[in-house]
């Protein structure tokens, strides 16, 4: 029984990994192990002009924003996204950054 918890709908032991439980169908919290939304949106809000956070997300289009930064037109995005961030819910985060 290694890797084993219970579930938060039914109580009954399913593996940790389990999206949903297989008993009660109940959802299950998974923890994001991908990128951490706050640290994001901190980028955003502070390096934003130059794309910094969406090169942490992994996005290759971030070039776009130091291409285009002495517009400050990806200084006004980026804030906008910060703001997008750090109002976003967890499991919406989870979903789009999440690790697959």
């Amino acid at each position: 029984m290694t890797n084993m918890v219970f579930c938060r709908g039914c109580g009954k032991d399913i593996h940790e990994s389990a999206r949903a439980c297989p008993h009660c169908g109940a959802v299950q919290y998974q923890p994001n192990r991908g990128k951490n939304r706050i640290i994001a949106g901190l980028l955003a809000l502070f390096l934003g002009g130059l794309g910094i956070h969406r090169f942490y997300l992994g996005q290759w289009w971030g070039i776009f924003y130091l291409l285009f930064v002495w517009t400050f037109i990806p200084l006004l995005i980026a804030f906008v996204e910060a703001i997008v961030f750090f109002v976003t819910s967890d499991a919406r985060w989870e979903e789009k950054y999440g690790p697959e």
